[in-house]
């Protein structure tokens, strides 16, 4: 199997249960925005902070090209960025660079590598340190790390649009235009603070996602190595089946209500192709590394000091999806 693929060409046209989730998903917002927060505010915000999650797992649904063969209808489904934090076209064009399989964990080119480079960890201050270490234990990444990926993702964006570059400043502009219309239906339309939607909502639903992450990826020699399989939760919903990561790395034009199919007919021909790097599920993980960090913070591959005096090209380096490394700017990827 691993030298099959499955060709886009075989997709329906249109990905209908892709179409009917997007319209689930923006509908209950609104529903629940109406209707729950008024009686039960509490209730409410922690539905919010679900839906949240649930978008942002469709926002990567609709990266990969679905559930369209036109990008422009596919971005149409998730432009309302009820969200907040991550503007489309810069989270496309990072995921999809993320895609190199071979260059996965990489934090000099990979942009969700949660690693760093021994250089580039010994440059923190001890404060930062502190919480990178906190971070690489899944309580930590639950509660710290959307504040760490979404405030050093935004100051590096500010930088190079600052810098002049428009490739960044446009996917900013229609983000913005984006909020422009989710802001005031929260605020004046719900009756939401905005801060309250941030705190609570917001966070929430990024913590759900970095529940889902955390795992997601380690350094092994063998690049089928490094990406995880979380067999079956209750969370697999609310993540499209990405808990079955590795059969989305090797099938990523597959739609996400095929990934158990798929995973079920060859189960241990899939193990056997990510030399086992499974968990029956994410109590699993919880249990072992709730308040223990599954891997260190510094690459293995990259502990070691760059040589002095060696003459090289640096690189032109973006703070990575992660907000914990750097990673080359990648070009806007072509229209699918």
């Amino acid at each position: 199997m691993a030298g099959k693929s499955i060709k886009r060409s075989n997709a329906a046209a249109i990905e209908w249960p892709t179409v009917v989730l997007a319209f689930f998903c923006y509908g209950t917002w609104v529903a629940v925005g109406l209707l729950f927060w008024p009686s039960y505010p509490i209730l409410a915000l922690i539905l919010l902070g679900f839906i949240l999650a649930l978008q942002s797992s469709i926002m990567h649904e609709v990266l990969h090209g679905h559930p369209t063969r036109s990008a422009l209808i596919n971005e149409a489904f998730v432009f309302l960025p009820i969200g907040l934090v991550w503007p489309f076209r810069r989270f496309k064009t990072l995921h999809l660079r993320h895609h190199a399989d071979e260059r996965l964990t990489d934090p000099l080119d990979d942009p969700e590598s949660y690693y760093q480079a021994l250089w580039m960890h010994d440059d923190l201050p001890p404060t930062m340190k502190f919480l990178l270490k906190i971070n690489s234990t899944m309580v930590g990444r639950f509660f710290l790390g959307p504040w760490l990926s979404c405030i050093g993702f935004f100051i590096d964006d500010a930088k190079h649009m600052i810098a002049g570059d428009k490739v960044i400043g446009k996917a900013w502009l229609l983000h913005s235009i984006g909020l422009a219309i989710v802001l005031p239906v929260v605020q004046l339309g719900f009756g939401i603070p905005v801060w309250l939607y941030i705190l609570v909502p917001v966070w929430l639903g990024q913590s759900l996602i970095a529940v889902r992450t955390f795992a997601e990826h380690q350094w092994s020699e063998h690049p089928e190595g490094r990406t995880v399989i979380i067999e079956r939760s209750p969370l697999s919903f609310l993540f499209l089946n990405n808990n079955l990561h590795f059969v989305h790395h090797k099938t990523p034009t597959v739609a996400w209500y095929k990934l158990p199919k798929l995973f079920r007919d060859r189960r241990d021909e899939w193990l056997r192709m990510n030399n086992g790097y499974a968990y029956p599920n994410y109590f699993a993980l919880i249990k072992a590394y709730a308040f223990k960090a599954k891997e260190p913070i510094v690459h293995p591959v990259l502990r070691r000091q760059a040589e002095p005096g060696r003459a090289f090209k640096p690189r032109v380096r973006a703070r990575s999806i992660s907000g914990l490394g750097s990673a080359p700017v990648p070009a806007e990827p072509p229209k699918e």
